[in-house]
């Protein structure tokens, strides 16, 4: 089973510029779910949506092409892709020739697939559970009927670049609550919702959330937004609680999913959802999005800080 310290993190790399996709390093998901309590079938459905802002290859002429890809990768499937292998795969591109846009667009998607879908505990590449994720549909208005058509690509070249908007996460911002700090690893004690009245829907945003590399330690920062509905939530407990995270170790996604799965337990809402922006490092920004119920993706666009 591959493990993060296997991974090429906080190691000497070799950049290679020849295609090559076995640089992707895939990481199981179960390890990490069964410390938060979930086994077998998760409580929420979901994806992870990826944006590449360096990805370059070669046409059949020699002359460097650049484009812009958003990859969408469903939580339903076996491993995430550990991010720096994933940098490293992208790079392999650089002085390859495609016939076109399509064709890398096609390599991509079926070399990513093969990653997360690929039984790490045998190492066996045809091993994947033909399992559907459901009703998510892709930003892009694509439904996810199968784990061999999952993975969402996007790739973008220089004629579309000023269509990408930028816009920060909507909702009642949390940090405007004034208060003490005293938690920096995560605190679900802190959350807490009011049982005796009447159900609300409410959106909350936070421009606070940081954590750690799971392996080097190097910071990660993000914006986190939550969406429920429910007994109402303690504002101030929320916030410290987001807070707490900041000298936390672990991958975007993980984080994600812990956050989802304590206000879940602690709070008890009817429904939630979770959805993270984190900045990107070595051109890719990772945006893990968890929901208890069927709904479209939020779309892939980047905040300022991103």
């Amino acid at each position: 089973m591959n493990t993060p310290e296997q991974s090429q993190l906080g190691k000497s790399s070799a950049y290679i510029d020849q295609y090559d996709p076995t640089l992707l390093f895939p990481i199981p998901r179960a390890g990490k779910r069964e410390e938060i309590g979930i086994a077998g079938t998760t409580p929420f459905l979901g994806a992870d949506m990826w944006t590449a802002f360096e990805l370059s290859w070669l046409n059949l002429r020699g002359k460097p092409q650049v484009a812009l890809a958003h990859f969408t990768i469903p939580c339903e499937t076996l491993n995430i892709v550990e991010s720096k292998s994933f940098k490293l795969y992208l790079n392999s591109f650089n002085n390859t020739r495609f016939a076109d846009a399509q064709a890398v667009k096609e390599r991509l998607r079926a070399d990513i697939s093969e990653a997360v879908w690929r039984d790490t505990a045998t190492e066996d590449s045809t091993a994947v559970r033909a399992e559907p994720v459901g009703a998510l549909r892709q930003a892009q208005g694509e439904r996810i009927v199968s784990t061999h058509a999952s993975i969402g690509v996007t790739v973008f070249g220089m004629d579309a670049f000023d269509k990408e908007p930028v816009h920060e996460l909507d909702g009642l911002s949390l940090d405007r609550l004034d208060m003490d700090f005293e938690h920096y690893t995560p605190a679900p004690q802190l959350l807490s919702a009011t049982p005796d009245e009447a159900p609300v829907s409410e959106v909350f945003v936070s421009n606070l959330l940081k954590s750690n590399c799971l392996v080097t330690g190097q910071p990660d920062w993000g914006s986190v937004q939550i969406s429920y509905t429910g007994d109402q939530i303690n504002q101030a407990g929320l916030l410290q609680y987001l807070v707490s995270f900041r000298n936390h170790n672990e991958f975007h996604e993980q984080c994600v999913e812990r956050i989802f799965m304590d206000i879940w337990t602690r709070c008890k809402p009817m429904k939630l959802a979770v959805y993270a922006r984190y900045t990107r490092r070595g051109g890719l920004d990772i945006n893990p999005f968890r929901t208890s119920h069927p709904q479209a993706l939020p779309r892939n666009t980047r905040t300022a800080r991103q």
